[in-house]
C-alpha cells in the first residue's frame, strides 16, 4: 500500500510525499501504528508529523538547508542517494529525493525512521 500527499498551492515547484512503508502513513494519518515493532513515544509520532510537514510545505530540497534545526544531510556509504532530517535526538527520518521532468515537481519518498546512533 502506498498513499500520497499531494500539495499544489500557487507556485510552480511543488512537493510530492510518498510513505514507503504501511507504517509510516499509519503514523502520519492516525498517530499511531497497528505494528508492535515500530511503536514510537507520542512526542515522537508529534515530532515526525511535524517534519512530514516541513517536507511538504518545501517549495524544494534545497529549502531545507537553512533549516538548522533539521539538520538536513545526505548520506554517504551503504546508503548513498538517501537524505534525512532529525525527528529528535535520537530518531532521524531517512528518505529519497527524486525530481520529476513535469513542472518543477520534487519527490520526497520517505523510506524509514531510525535510530541515530545505532
Amino acid at each position: 500500500m502506498n498513499f500520497k500527499i499531494k500539495l499544489y498551492f500557487c507556485r510552480e515547484e511543488v512537493m510530492e510525499i510518498h510513505f514507503d512503508k504501511d507504517y509510516l502513513s499509519e503514523l502520519y494519518y492516525n498517530g499511531k501504528c497497528s505494528d508492535k515493532k515500530h511503536r514510537f513515544q507520542p512526542k515522537v509520532v508529534r515530532n515526525y508529523v511535524k517534519r512530514i510537514i516541513t517536507l511538504a510545505d518545501a517549495p524544494n530540497i534545497e529549502s531545507l538547508f537553512v533549516l538548522n534545526s533539521l539538520n538536513y544531510e545526505v548520506l554517504s556509504g551503504d546508503k548513498a542517494d538517501l537524505s534525512s532530517i532529525r525527528i529528535d535526538h535520537k530518531y532521524r527520518l531517512v528518505f529519497k529525493v527524486e525530481q520529476k521532468e513535469k513542472t518543477t515537481i520534487t519527490v520526497c519518498n520517505i523510506l524509514d525512521i531510525t535510530n541515530h546512533y545505532k
